[in-house]
């Protein structure tokens, strides 16, 4: 009997012979070794097929397992289950007094569904989420568990890796000691005369929204570390008010503003963790080009702004460093992140979708792999250099392509 499952958005209804939500690790590893196909499902937070196992295929959920987050306060590591979410995991760091380096912009989303897609926050010097992973435990096709860490040749493939090795029982990360962050809100940046290096760079994490209705940045978003120096920005006007990214949307929701000092779990991400969103009506695109290319590729869209305002909430700009996973968007170079948040409507959506990606073709962009894209795969497959070794990897860590689904199929042919 086939099953439907619906994603967070409401965009995308998957096909499976069941899904499954295992409460122990053997009982997990059993379930794997007995299916013909998996694909494991996170938070739900991916915009497209990415997670699809197909009429034939079992559909895997996590949240079951024990939600261990194993801190180690003399190593500043952190062993966190497949099925936690950063929210969780966040509030847990900070009460032994560490941190991680960053957040994505919504608490809400899974560890492991989010390093496997290159989510990340913002900021010149901060990775994406899965810089901060030092070890990934991976339960294989046959049920076996494979653990890869720093220092093994497959660890470029391991965590950034779609899905495609197995289902992540747990992660091992990173910590630092807690520090604590004070965010202002910036309006009307022009886009004329923008010194973007200077922009990006004016505090730990800066976030740019515009909705292309006009040339320039409606709002800037400054996350500044209260250990760092502090944030000088005389490029535009604070807000009076506290401000929702998305135009007219009420700021309840949204992390502290007006430079009120808090602990970095509730600075970093631009939403309350106790604001818990039931599903989300949008879609949601993002590409991810060279930072040196960001004041051209800005330039580019503005130039198609009449094809892209009438469908846009808001679009977002970040900067993300060069990470080493071979599948993530920023590999090998720093980079501007251009996120787009449409509205619910696919068939209006996708010519804007397809301007913006012919606008940013000069400048080489990386899809998010968990956003609407609708660039070729040929194309997709084009922008990551070390991609046959990751086809490699899979072949070796999944012979039967047991993990493997029409999306991922994409990706790897070619």
């Amino acid at each position: 009997m086939t099953e439907s499952v619906r994603n967070w958005a409401g965009n995308v209804t998957f096909a499976a012979s069941g899904t499954h939500r295992p409460r122990t690790l053997d009982a997990l590893r059993s379930l794997v070794a007995s299916a013909a196909r998996v694909r494991v499902l996170g938070s739900g937070h991916s915009f497209n097929r990415i997670a699809d196992p197909g009429a034939d295929g079992m559909l895997l959920s996590l949240d079951a397992l024990p939600a261990e987050t194993d801190v180690d306060t003399a190593a500043r590591t952190v062993r966190v289950g497949g099925g936690v979410r950063y929210a969780e995991l966040a509030r847990r760091v900070h009460a032994r007094g560490l941190a991680l380096p960053n957040m994505a912009s919504l608490p809400h989303i899974s560890v492991a569904g989010s390093v496997a897609t290159g989510t990340h926050g913002s900021g010149v010097r901060n990775g994406s989420l899965a810089a901060a992973v030092r070890e990934v435990e991976i339960v294989t096709g046959d049920g076996s568990v494979l653990t890869v860490g720093r220092g093994d040749e497959r660890f470029g493939g391991a965590v950034t890796s779609l899905g495609a090795l197995g289902a992540v029982t747990a992660l091992t990360l990173d910590l630092e000691p807690a520090f604590e962050v004070e965010q202002h809100v910036y309006t009307d940046l022009p886009l004329e005369g923008l010194d973007f290096e200077a922009v990006a760079g004016a505090a730990y994490s800066v976030s740019l929204f515009t909705d292309w209705r006009e040339p320039g940045f409606r709002q800037v978003w400054l996350k500044r570390r209260t250990d760092q120096q502090a944030a000088v920005f005389p490029w535009a006007a604070p807000a009076t008010r506290a401000l929702h990214p998305v135009p007219g949307m009420p700021a309840v929701n949204c992390t502290e503003q007006f430079g009120v000092a808090g602990p970095w779990h509730e600075r970093l991400p631009h939403f309350r963790a106790e604001f818990t969103p039931s599903s989300g009506d949008e879609l949601q695109s993002e590409y991810l080009l060279p930072r040196a290319d960001a004041l051209g590729a800005l330039r580019a869209l503005d130039g198609v702004r009449e094809q892209v305002a009438p469908v846009l909430q808001v679009c977002e700009v970040r900067t993300v460093a060069a990470d080493e996973q071979w599948l993530s968007p920023a590999y090998g170079r720093d980079s501007v992140a251009v996120h787009f948040t449409w509205v619910a409507d696919a068939e209006t959506v996708l010519p804007a979708v397809r301007a913006v990606e012919a606008a940013l073709t000069p400048f080489s962009p990386r899809p998010h792999w968990g956003k609407v894209f609708a660039m070729p795969a040929a194309e997709v497959r084009g922008r990551f250099p070390r991609l046959g070794d990751f086809a490699k990897l899979v072949r070796e860590t999944d012979p039967a392509g047991k993990f493997t689904n029409a999306f991922v199929r994409d990706v790897l042919s070619g």
